[in-house]
């Protein structure tokens, strides 16, 4: 066997470092490790103001860490809506703190925003509940005759059942990474006796050539990783939409506004 025919051997390590880097390239986690590396330059700022007879109180104290926890937000080159977030972050937790809520409030209110938002933290994908003028945009879209479609992060499910009530001869699909918006649609789709799935899982994980269109209601931050899964794997025919988020690599082929005045429905054809 030559040299460069054999196997090579995993180098340890190697298979966990990629979940690290993705962690690591959270905007969440980033803004965190942020407001720690903050905590020592506003003590130190403390200090010296201290030497000189410039007593510095809590709140001016947290308002300074937030400062400084902004700026490196701005520099580091994180989203605009990071910057208040990161101002604001010292004092709310000093409020907390004032105002001694007991722990159990924290955690069942963690808990619950936990299988509500699940991993948004990683994905940047928010719940956008969308509403009946898009899921009738989408069900002019939908082609006729059999069809499998799927929505990416289904939420409570309101498209999938009205799709498949609306289109018995569709196969409807969802798709949720959040625990309780998945148990919820799944619990609304067996109580109505509807035909529609939905799986709990991460739709970067499908492969999209099993659909004839897919829906997304996504974010701005998640739009080229889409378009990179749709071009790789969606077969000639098919149908990508994304309501309100359009794609910067190409121009959508067709563009439907369900409210006037309101959101876009974007639609690109393979």
């Amino acid at each position: 066997m030559s040299r460069s025919a054999r196997p090579t051997r995993p180098r340890p390590g190697r298979a966990g470092a990629a979940p690290r880097r993705r962690l690591l390239r959270a905007p969440a986690v980033q803004a965190l490790l942020i407001q720690c590396g903050a905590v020592l330059p506003t003590l130190f700022l403390v200090y010296l103001l201290d030497t000189v007879r410039l007593p510095v109180t809590l709140l001016a104290a947290a308002l300074l860490q937030g400062a400084l926890a902004a700026l490196l937000t701005y520099k580091l080159g994180l989203a605009p809506w990071w910057r208040p977030i990161q101002l604001l972050f010292p004092v709310a937790l000093l409020a907390a703190s004032a105002l001694h809520l007991p722990p159990s409030l924290f955690l069942g209110a963690f808990l619950f925003l936990l299988v509500l938002y699940w991993s948004t933290f990683r994905t940047q994908v928010p719940y956008y509940p969308s509403r009946l003028a898009v899921w009738q945009a989408v069900e002019q879209l939908l082609p006729a005759g059999p069809v499998r479609m799927i929505d990416i992060g289904s939420g409570l499910g309101g498209l999938v059942l009205y799709l498949a009530r609306r289109r018995p001869d569709a196969d409807c699909v969802g798709i949720e990474l959040a625990p309780l918006p998945w148990a919820v649609s799944a619990l609304r789709a067996r109580l109505a006796g509807s035909a529609a799935r939905f799986l709990r899982g991460d739709y970067e994980l499908l492969d999209f050539a099993q659909f004839d269109l897919v829906f997304a209601y996504l974010s701005p931050a998640a739009m080229d990783g889409l378009w990179r899964k749709a071009s790789a794997e969606m077969r000639p025919g098919a149908m990508l939409l994304s309501y309100e988020f359009a794609i910067a690599a190409r121009a959508p082929d067709r563009t439907v506004v369900p409210v006037e005045g309101g959101p876009a429905l974007y639609a690109w054809y393979f």
